[in-house]
């Protein structure tokens, strides 16, 4: 089947703390999926790898500083929305300098595994879920 949607390629990271607990951002009022909580992460710029994607975005919205050994690849995400097919690499992280504090205007909230489908997240998120909660 062939698609005439635009693959965006977005990097991100479950960071976990020393409790078990995942990191969620609540995407900001004017941004697609406004209200819906999600990985920290952002869009990969054409010649970027993945890993450098996360360690700016983190840093940017964040303020927290990891480095690329510290990124794990764990999985990945393919989902078709209405105007862009996502393909989004999903990375785990528990070693990062800083404290997370919200830059961009998100409300942020760490999480136990087992609360994580509490929170309505993007169709894209939905499946690394199950996958991350068996992992921890």
């Amino acid at each position: 089947m062939v698609s005439d949607l635009k693959i965006v390629l977005v990097a991100a990271v479950a960071l976990i703390d020393a409790d078990g607990r995942v990191l969620l951002a609540q995407r900001p009022p004017g941004k697609h999926l406004a209200g819906m909580w999600e990985f920290p992460g952002g869009k990969v710029h054409a010649g970027a790898r993945p890993e450098a994607a996360l360690i700016r975005e983190l840093k940017e919205e964040l303020d927290v500083d990891t480095d690329v050994k510290c990124l794990a690849p764990f999985t990945f995400a393919s989902h078709a929305y209405e105007d862009f097919h996502l393909l989004m690499p999903l990375y785990v992280c528990r070693v990062w300098q800083g404290i997370a504090r919200p830059l961009e205007g998100q409300v942020l909230a760490w999480v136990r595994p087992a609360q994580l489908a509490d929170y309505e997240m993007p169709p894209a998120d939905i499946p690394l879920v199950a996958m991350l909660r068996d992992l921890l």
